[in-house]
């Protein structure tokens, strides 16, 4: 291997999906600004998830219902006079 090319912190970094409330032990030189105890009793730089494979609707296949009550009854409200004809 060449010396002097690779990161100097590349460290063992605990990325969690704030969503499905799970995380991954992985190793990474990711930009962390805090600390998480994990399972096995260690304290790891943390690096917080939006969506990984244990949230995503690909790979749990659910799909995630958003409200489209509000998205239509706001439609509906707004070009109502449009259907109505005066006289």
């Amino acid at each position: 291997m060449q010396k002097n090319i690779h990161p100097g912190n590349y460290r063992t970094v605990l990325f969690y999906d704030s969503n499905a409330k799970t995380g991954f032990l992985i190793r990474s030189c990711a930009s962390t600004n805090g600390t998480m105890k994990w399972e096995d009793g260690k304290e790891y730089p943390v690096f917080m998830c939006d969506t990984s494979s244990a949230s995503h609707p690909y790979y749990t296949g659910k799909t995630r219902q958003l409200g489209t009550e509000g998205r239509v009854s706001d439609f509906s409200n707004r070009f109502a006079k449009f259907g109505l004809k005066s006289k």
